[in-house]
């Protein structure tokens, strides 16, 4: 029987997530997309928290959520941070995912 997608990703998250581990030093970059909106959050996994988080949705809504330039502006908010790891979550890197990777290495994000 063919797994589904969501168990594809989840398949592909697990092989991301054995190599791709955030520290105090290298925090993760993880980005979550969903159909309307996107996500991302710098992660520090040694101590367990988030540092920053930008999303589409929320108090500061942002034009077309669910496009690129949606994407573009989450990456942009990435805030006193100069380094970190990148994790797709899963996720191809193409369209909306390699939007806020561009977007985020513009304003000086180094991966």
């Amino acid at each position: 029987m063919k797994a589904t997608r969501a168990v594809q990703r989840k398949r592909r998250q697990k092989r991301v997530r054995k190599n791709v581990n955030g520290s105090t030093d290298v925090p993760r970059l993880n980005v979550f997309r969903s159909a309307k909106h996107i996500y991302a959050q710098v992660i520090d996994d040694a101590k367990g928290e988030t540092l920053v988080a930008a999303s589409t949705a929320g108090k500061q809504p942002v034009e077309k959520s669910g496009s690129i330039k949606g994407a573009k502006k989450v990456g942009e908010m990435a805030k006193k941070i100069e380094k970190v790891v990148f994790d797709r979550n899963g996720f191809k890197f193409h369209g909306r995912i390699k939007a806020l990777a561009d977007a985020a290495r513009e304003k000086g994000l180094k991966f």
